[in-house]
């Protein structure tokens, strides 16, 4: 237990610090951060027996993480732009074309595991990195805001599910999840996001709730699909690479699917 606090403690500073840090510092952390989330991925179906192909799926992702990075930082012109899109051409072409080259039984499944390690991992952290560029400029109120809601719902849910939760939520997937501890978490992630209006007036106050509940719903459901993704391999952690907590993909499993949706609803509701 003392590892797993001293471990966590470091963890939120070094995140909280990257988002506080500037666009360039933002941008670059996150970029290795998916990177290294998507090794994990990738490991994980090695030891499953899925042949992915790694050395296309990293160039794929710092080609995909870069081009739309360069759109909202809104400093592009259009050869930078014409130059990412014929590059990811060629790069998406050779997840195909190496395949040719490997003796395997299923060459089919590779390539569609390792496109989907960009789609499930890479395409996330994007969005998360667009948070911060969604309105004018870098500002970054909104994703600071999106890991303070995250984990408060994490914690919460922790703490409910432990106290008083006694209905199963996906008990298939996901032994230890509650009804009470999912309610519980969302409760409190929406009551932080009512303190944080208070500070950052960029959106009224319902808009930061209804991100809270967007962020609590989506990123359970994002927990549960990575638990699922677990079983299928019989995997109990997806890496080692934080001590007391297992791997990245445990630590925002929540995340890869909350970020896009968050996103999503931000954008509109701005642009509407």
């Amino acid at each position: 237990m003392k590892t797993r606090a001293i471990t966590g403690f470091f963890f939120i500073i070094v995140m909280l610090a990257s988002v506080l840090l500037g666009p360039i510092v933002f941008g670059v952390f996150f970029l290795a951060l998916s990177l290294l989330c998507l090794h994990e991925f990738y490991g994980l179906n090695i030891k499953s027996g899925i042949s992915v192909n790694r050395r296309s799926g990293f160039v794929n992702a710092i080609l995909i993480y870069a081009f739309f990075a360069l759109i909202v930082y809104q400093q592009q012109s259009a050869h930078i732009e014409y130059g990412f899109i014929f590059l990811l051409t060629l790069s998406m072409s050779s997840v195909f074309i190496f395949e040719l080259f490997k003796i395997s039984v299923a060459p089919l499944t590779n390539i569609a595991y390792t496109i989907l390690g960009l789609v499930f991992v890479t395409v996330p952290f994007t969005f998360f990195n667009a948070l911060a560029f969604i309105g004018q400029g870098y500002n970054f109120h909104i994703p600071l805001a999106f890991l303070l809601m995250l984990w408060a719902n994490d914690t919460g849910a922790y703490l409910v599910g432990m106290s008083i939760g006694r209905h199963k939520l996906f008990e298939r997937h996901s032994p230890k999840k509650t009804w009470e501890g999912f309610i519980g978490g969302v409760a409190i992630s929406a009551g932080v996001g009512l303190i944080i209006s208070r500070y950052y007036t960029e959106l009224s106050w319902n808009h930061w709730v209804i991100m809270a509940v967007l962020i609590g719903t989506f990123g359970t459901l994002g927990d549960l699909v990575e638990s699922m993704f677990k079983r299928s391999i019989n995997i109990k952690d997806s890496g080692g690479i934080l001590p007391g907590h297992g791997g990245l993909l445990d630590r925002f499993d929540g995340f890869l699917m909350a970020a896009p949706i968050v996103y999503t609803y931000l954008y509109f509701i701005l642009n509407a």
